[in-house]
């Protein structure tokens, strides 16, 4: 069983960044689709950022040009920079991970939150205004 756990999270100014990790705990990532998700409470999982096994990115519109994602090593195989951070952004955020990485072709594949195998607990984000 993959466990991964998210840090990083926490309370900021509008404008202000954070950096969100996920750790797979007890495994090693060799090969892996990872994604971000955020949600907010009675609404549905909101796709985003990913990055594929060829470290190529994907991002929703709301977040391009402030938000980057990408690798740090084998037990950290996420990392989720958020910079010129807004109160909309204020969520629980999601990392999620899958190894069947032949199931991910194109963006569309990758906003689904049913790809997915693996989740972390996820981690609070807040931006005041």
């Amino acid at each position: 069983q993959v466990q991964l756990v998210e840090s990083g999270g926490g309370l900021v100014h509008t404008g202000g960044s954070l950096r969100l990790s996920c750790a797979a705990v007890q495994h090693t990532f060799s090969v892996y689709a990872m994604g971000w998700f955020r949600q907010a409470p009675g609404k549905e999982r909101e796709f985003v950022a990913a990055i594929s096994w060829n470290s190529i990115t994907y991002y929703t519109d709301s977040v391009k040009g402030r938000f980057t994602s990408s690798r740090d090593n084998a037990k950290n195989p996420a990392i989720l920079q958020m910079n010129n951070l807004k109160p909309e952004d204020t969520d629980v955020y999601y990392c999620a991970a899958d190894l069947r990485v032949w199931k991910f072709r194109d963006y569309s594949d990758y906003v689904s939150p049913n790809q997915y195998d693996y989740w972390g607990q996820g981690t609070q984000v807040t931006v005041s205004s």
